[in-house]
């Protein structure tokens, strides 16, 4: 069965979605509806960008899902996805190339997503940190002995988690998780703890946003960062991505269900490409993998 992953934060790059924009006319259309649903050209910035302006949230994560879904739409071709997953941003693109939103609500919501999300990092200093080498259950018993915000975010393949909280306690866990034997333990240029308590402004935003968008049963079972199980209906799909920005993101657990499930061929669509696969390959190196 062919299995569909879209990427997150992070996969963006200087000059995505140009070769799509000059060799298709239906990319060229969605450009445009992407244009007016935002209010300003961002296939400009996509295009012409440097690393430094795309890097900006209220950039980052609509460039990514409008990348992800044109790519899906215009290169899929003959290839018809029986499951989809995104890693968080991600999510997004999962679902609507599953059918459970129209790309404009999409695309609004990652918007509102993105807005919210970067007023949060405004009201509190925040980071993350990726933590390698250790077992995911002296990470979590580590965290919840510090008297700060310190919580698993991304569990992203087996012996890769990224922890997220305050600035002093991701600092503390750090220190905390390298003497306990991390092979490493390294506080990521993030603007702020995502996927943790400190984003409750921004999941209570986005939630007001979410109940007020139509939801459709998609195509194919969606595979949730919240649960890392599939489901066709459109109330536990909302539900669970109101929970997502404050809930981790159980990314290997996904995979591996997936895996479980029957999923044979994983195709990583948009983004630069990569990122996914190689969590992908520490679940299971067998496992065959491609960009789309």
């Amino acid at each position: 069965m062919n299995v569909f992953l879209f990427p997150g934060q992070g996969a963006q790059f200087s000059g995505m979605g140009k070769e799509l924009y000059e060799s298709s006319s239906a990319a060229r259309k969605l450009f445009k509806e992407a244009n007016e649903v935002l209010g300003w050209d961002i296939d400009q910035m996509m295009f012409d960008g440097t690393e430094e302006e795309l890097k900006q949230t209220k950039v980052t994560q609509p460039a990514i899902f409008i990348h992800s879904v044109i790519t899906a739409k215009v290169n899929s071709q003959d290839k018809v996805p029986a499951m989809t997953a995104g890693h968080s941003l991600g999510e997004f693109s999962a679902l609507t190339v599953a059918g459970a939103l129209s790309f404009e609500d999409g695309l609004y919501l990652v918007n509102e997503r993105a807005l919210a999300m970067q007023d949060a990092t405004d009201e509190t200093e925040g980071t993350m940190a990726a933590i390698l080498g250790l077992e995911d259950e002296v990470i979590e018993s580590i965290c919840a002995d510090i008297d700060e915000i310190v919580v698993p975010a991304n569990y992203n393949a087996p012996g890769q988690l990224v922890i997220s909280g305050s600035a002093k306690g991701i600092e503390t866990a750090v220190e905390k998780l390298k003497e306990a034997g991390a092979r490493r333990a390294l506080v990521l240029k993030v603007g702020g703890a995502f996927h943790s308590p400190l984003m409750q402004s921004a999941e209570k935003r986005l939630a007001q946003a979410i109940e007020d968008t139509d939801f459709h049963k998609p195509v194919c079972p969606v595979y949730q960062n919240v649960t890392a199980t599939p489901t066709l209906d459109p109330a536990i799909i909302q539900e669970n991505l109101i929970r997502q920005l404050t809930a981790p993101v159980r990314w290997k657990h996904t995979m591996q269900q997936m895996l479980d499930d029957g999923g044979e061929l994983f195709y990583e669509v948009g983004g630069k490409g990569g990122i996914l696969q190689g969590m992908l390959k520490k679940v299971d190196r067998k496992v065959q993998t491609f960009s789309l």
